[in-house]
């Protein structure tokens, strides 16, 4: 076994496979960019050697120097993790010319999976069913527009050497092909370096299942059972299970020896995934189509080690050193079920435009550690408390993954993990989560692609703790910290003035206190009444009703307008930040006494919601738009964001040039009202 490896990756994957080489004995080497000088994937393993800037580009990717700081530290091997270079074919075989184990599959297995289109005529000669498509190297639009009219709308242009969604747009109709395949070539350029795409059918009602496999130097291989990827939002999972409900063992069986075929056709070793499109038809039987294969580890493996109780990193390892696999496809039992929620910092209802930020709070629910999975929950995150998350790498903040009985038992472990999952300073999934694993399609495993926008209604802008609970939460907190104060200072003092106290003591009679708040875009004045008694009342919103509340081990129990709850209340500057076991929210108290000065919408400026580089302007200056038009494109944390026009007009100035770095808030481009004669 390696004395010393070297993990090529940041984040939550690195410090993954850190925690299993120490439980081997295994000493880690740690790389870093300027923007992780300080993360903690840094902290948990023996040694850290900077590597460079903190665009992935300028440290992360540059494998000439991670192979130089591998040598130079006396690790045998390199461990790639998952994105930057793990399926990076070159840096697979200068690893093996310098003398170092990379714990992957060979370079020539990378290659020949790597192209989508190549990998598609190997798995056609090797039987694995394909679904219908062009896969030709002829990139010609018109050839490939022509060959989209021939498979028939609609269909699914993807970047052939693509992956994570990226380079990929769904076609309806033979007008909009165009277009979507100039965003893909300029997606997959810029992301894979290789703009060729291939055209497929795009199937309808497709569910998204993956077989884990494996395979070792001497030939054997074996699938670990499948995953459901399903869910997904701008084709990037969401949402991964092991098993796939509704699957047969026969069914089960089929994927898996077709998922090992693959991988003997390119003579792999290590850890793969054969990821297959499955076509549900209204009969209810089901077909499946080789899609691709992931030459890596994949970022949903917990829940395969969850209903197998294996560790699939150690298994890497063993396989890199030159052992047989660990066990027989007839070893290999699947115990339970498991689900895994991505957790990334991200707005979901702004189109998933993802968040940058600090975590200022960052609380987790209680959890075992990576190898003990059964009957509990699991967190692999590559953040703690105080750290910031940039806009240079992926969104992803952490992954929640559960393990239960049965789908039910697991389904309800995973919404209760996620009402322990608080997080503080950006903008999280948390709570969208929430509404996808309540709603009917999921609950019923009634599951495709499709799931998220057929259940728009309950997934999207859903407020579910209310005003009263907020304001209740808020008030609670507020008064619990005055009477924290006021407790200090009487610890100072030895007489306190009862008319300084601010519990709401009066020698006779009620006493009243005016709070403001704005909540959901909306400012309301509550009344609360202290009774001689001590006894509290609000009023809002004309509603009015018995208010109390006491600090408990997991909170505040808050009562108010016949609800009770049991809430966890942080204050960020003037914002409340109340979660519950309903949902969570945010709620911003106002100073009465501050007088706020006029303010004027600006209309005809355009800022960048969030960091990231400037793509292309789609209008120059003297334009006329329209409501809705596409002005700009942005692109931000691996995905383009389309910036359109909020109104109709006219552009003064473009303020930047394509390329160029803009921060959060700058202003794009000027634009003004068309002058009515």
């Amino acid at each position: 076994m390696f004395n010393k490896i070297l993990i090529a990756n940041r984040g939550e994957i690195a410090c993954r496979v850190a925690a299993t080489a120490r439980r081997m004995a295994i000493k880690t080497v740690a790389v870093y960019s300027d923007a992780d000088a300080n993360a903690k994937h840094v902290s948990v393993c023996d040694e850290a050697v900077h590597i460079g800037g903190s665009a992935p580009k300028d440290s992360y990717l540059c494998w000439e120097k991670i192979i130089g700081v591998a040598k130079a530290s006396g690790a045998q091997a390199i461990h790639p993790g998952y994105g930057f270079l793990s399926e990076n074919e070159e840096f697979a075989q200068a690893c093996v010319s310098a003398g170092l184990v990379f714990i992957g599959p060979p370079a020539s297995a990378i290659k020949a999976m790597g192209l989508k289109a190549e990998s598609k005529r190997l798995m056609e000669k090797a039987g694995v069913p394909l679904v219908p498509g062009y896969h030709g190297s002829d990139q010609d639009p018109a050839l490939l527009k022509r060959e989209a009219d021939r498979i028939g709308y609609p269909v699914l242009i993807k970047a052939s050497a693509g992956g994570g969604g990226k380079g990929m747009r769904a076609v309806d109709q033979a007008e909009d092909f165009a277009a979507a395949l100039v965003s893909c070539k300029r997606e997959a350029i810029n992301s894979f370096g290789i703009e060729a795409v291939l055209i497929e059918k795009y199937v309808q009602r497709p569910r998204h299942i993956e077989i884990q496999v494996f395979g070792d130097t001497q030939g054997n291989y074996v699938y670990l059972f499948e995953r459901d990827c399903s869910v997904q939002r701008r084709h990037q999972k969401v949402l991964e299970e092991a098993p796939a409900p509704g699957i047969t063992p026969e069914f089960r069986q089929q994927m898996g020896e077709a998922a090992v075929a693959a991988a003997r056709a390119v003579n792999y070793v290590g850890a793969g995934t054969v990821e297959f499109i499955v076509e549900q038809r209204q009969d209810g039987a089901m077909k499946f189509f080789f899609m691709e294969m992931n030459t890596r580890l994949q970022v949903e493996h917990p829940v395969t080690e969850a209903i197998t109780g294996q560790d699939l990193v150690e298994w890497q390892l063993r396989v890199a050193c030159g052992e047989a696999l660990p066990l027989r496809q007839d070893q290999l039992k699947i115990t339970g079920h498991a689900i895994e929620a991505r957790i990334c910092a991200e707005n979901p209802d702004n189109n998933f435009l993802p968040a940058t930020g600090t975590l200022h709070v960052y609380g987790l629910p209680d959890c075992v550690t990576f190898e003990r999975n059964s009957g509990g929950v699991r967190v692999d995150s590559g953040v703690r408390e105080g750290d910031p998350i940039s806009p240079f790498y992926d969104s992803m903040v952490a992954k929640l993954i559960v393990h239960g009985d049965t789908r039910e038992q697991a389904l309800s472990r995973l919404d209760a993990a996620l009402v322990h999952t608080h997080i503080v300073g950006l903008n999280t999934n948390v709570q969208f989560l929430r509404n996808v694993v309540q709603s009917r399609s999921f609950v019923q495993a009634d599951l495709d692609t499709a799931l998220i926008p057929r259940e728009e209604a309950v997934l999207f802008k859903q407020e579910k703790v209310g005003l009263s609970l907020a304001v209740a939460s808020a008030i609670a907190h507020t008064l619990l910290q005055e009477k924290a104060e006021e407790a200090q200072v009487s610890q100072r003092v030895e007489w306190l003035d009862p008319w300084a106290r601010r519990d709401g003591w009066r020698s006779h009679g009620p006493s009243t206190r005016r709070f403001d708040y704005a909540f959901q875009g909306v400012v309301h004045t509550v009344q609360m009444t202290c009774r001689h008694d001590g006894a509290l009342q609000l009023a809002v919103a004309g509603e009015t009703g018995v208010f109390s509340f006491e600090p408990v081990t997991q909170g505040i129990d808050v009562q108010f307008a016949a609800q009770r709850q049991i809430v966890s209340v942080y204050l960020k500057g003037d914002v409340a930040h109340v979660f519950s076991a309903k949902g969570a929210t945010q709620i911003i108290a106002i100073d009465a006494l501050a007088h706020a000065g006029d303010s004027q919408a600006e209309g005809g400026r355009l800022t960048a919601p969030m960091p990231g580089k400037l793509v292309s302007f789609a209008v120059k200056a003297g334009d006329k738009v329209k409501r809705g038009q596409t002005l700009a494109v942005m692109d931000a944390m691996k995905m383009e964001h389309t910036i359109s026009a909020p109104m109709e007009g006219v552009v003064v100035e473009l303020l930047y040039a394509p390329g160029d770095q803009v921060t959060e808030g700058a202003e794009l481009l000027k634009l003004v009202a068309p002058v009515v004669v």
